[in-house]
């Protein structure tokens, strides 16, 4: 096999293009090359990193010629932060890009043409739309604790967030308060390297529409030193926050994730709503970090359902049962299925709480219950699907296509493996229809997407 060397030479690059993952495209020697930042009309210095027989990579070095479509950015975190990579990126531009990913997917992935793509849905907000943060500890560089977010391009390496234009200025508040908390008490930052110490993460959990906020805190095994006292200092400067819980885990993976919980104020979970329907949200529970846009992400589904009340829907990757439950009283029939039982669990107490009996959850691996339990399919007359990243499992496309829908809405957070999916189902007796793109994530590279799907007649 031919072996490359180390590359280390520089070279003038001029921008043409932003690729999927958010990478700025330029062309060096008949090659193209994929830089870490630079926008479209930027002439940049940049120093090649790696070279392939088709393309390179390399990281910017200096901007020589600025881009009309760059902007100050207003965050004074950005650049060091890992997080909003087109904060200097015109918003209008940034939906521009996005959209034409999901056309760009479609064509060289999905090998679609002349597909009806809408134009991109902008975010109701463009900053303070979070409605999740998750802040890690970390102790490096001599520094006793840090709390904060990942430096750009770095997973070992944290800085203090002290005005994130994310969150809400409550949570940035709440954020410093809990950083002081920690350094008064001496509590050990947990290191990713030698996974030593013990404080790991704060999340923090807003209801935008209740204004319930929920703090987690992701810790070591062992007692949280002065919790009485934290909890009176947060909940006497914030009393929004209506529950404080306290998760332990004592794996090596670096996941905001306790294996067991202790619940050390409130009830345990925050109480938010969507599409006039009230969702209980527990600490490791999904629900769509922007929620005014997942207003807008449900709505455009449900449309392009085009329900009657005759209507028997399979929610297929539910979570939380927030789809199912918001379209529920339009129809006969909901089957909600997803792995994790404590979503369903939640599930099931949302539809009790909002007073829906005709919705029915199961926790199951969706190719699994697919073919184990061929009854509860029976009869239904469409399907919404909210898959992962991953997209779906192909044993899972083709028992959908076994079950023979009339109509299929497809969710995604990739268009990269929507495309390859959709180009399963445009193969076989489906044709697809009509597709939305959904900002839920300014001034990041993220796009989601709404699709529908028609069997051919």
């Amino acid at each position: 096999m031919k072996s490359h060397r180390r590359p280390t030479k520089t070279a003038r690059i001029e921008i043409v293009d932003l690729a999927y993952n958010g990478k700025a495209v330029g062309r060096l020697d008949g090659k193209v090359v994929f830089l870490n930042s630079g926008l479209p009309g930027e002439t940049v210095l940049a120093r090649i990193t790696k070279e392939k027989a088709r393309y390179c990579e390399g990281r910017t070095i200096e901007i020589i010629r600025r881009s009309d479509e760059r902007i100050d950015s207003p965050c004074n975190h950005f650049g060091e932060c890992g997080g909003c990579t087109w904060l200097d990126l015109d918003y209008a531009r940034q939906l521009h890009y996005k959209r034409r990913q999901v056309v760009d997917c479609l064509r060289h992935i999905g090998r679609f043409e002349d597909i009806d793509v809408a134009d991109i849905v902008p975010s109701r907000e463009q900053f303070y739309y979070r409605n999740k943060m998750e802040f890690s500890a970390n102790a490096a560089d001599g520094t006793a604790f840090t709390l904060g977010l990942h430096r750009r391009g770095r997973f070992d390496e944290i800085f203090d967030v002290t005005d994130c234009l994310l969150q809400s200025t409550i949570s940035n508040e709440i954020l410093a308060r809990f950083r002081e908390y920690m350094i008064r008490y001496h509590v050990p930052a947990y290191h990713v390297s030698d996974h030593t110490g013990y404080m790991r993460f704060l999340v923090i959990r807003e209801g935008k529409n209740t204004g319930q906020i929920m703090l987690n805190v992701v810790t070591g095994d062992g007692e949280l030193p002065g919790k009485d006292d934290l909890v009176a200092s947060l909940t006497d400067a914030f009393p929004g926050i209506t529950t404080i819980v306290h998760n332990i885990t004592t794996r090596i993976s670096n996941v905001a994730r306790g294996e067991r919980e202790l619940i050390i104020y409130g009830d345990g979970y925050i109480v938010d709503e969507l599409l006039d329907r009230s969702f209980k949200i527990y600490a490791n529970s999904f629900f769509q970090t922007n929620t005014r846009q997942a207003e807008t992400l449900y709505a455009a589904a449900l449309d392009m359902l085009d329900v009657s009340s005759s209507d028997r829907l399979l929610d297929l990757y539910c979570g939380t049962g927030t789809i199912g439950l918001c379209i529920a009283a339009d129809v006969a029939r909901v089957v909600g299925i997803d792995i994790e039982p404590a979503a369903i669990a939640a599930a099931e107490a949302n539809a009790a709480d909002n007073g829906i009996t005709n919705a029915e959850f199961h926790a199951a691996a969706a190719r699994e219950i697919l073919s184990r339990r061929p009854e509860l399919f029976t009869g239904l007359t469409g399907a919404v699907v909210d898959p992962p990243r991953a997209g779906l499992h192909p044993k899972v496309i083709r028992k959908l296509i076994e079950l023979n829908f009339p109509k299929i809405v497809y969710i995604s957070c990739n268009p990269a493996t929507f495309a390859r999916d959709a180009a399963i189902f445009a193969d076989s007796n489906y044709r697809l229809s009509r597709i939305i793109p959904v900002d839920m994530f300014p001034h990041t590279m993220h796009v989601e997407l709404v699709a529908g799907f028609k069997r051919k007649d």
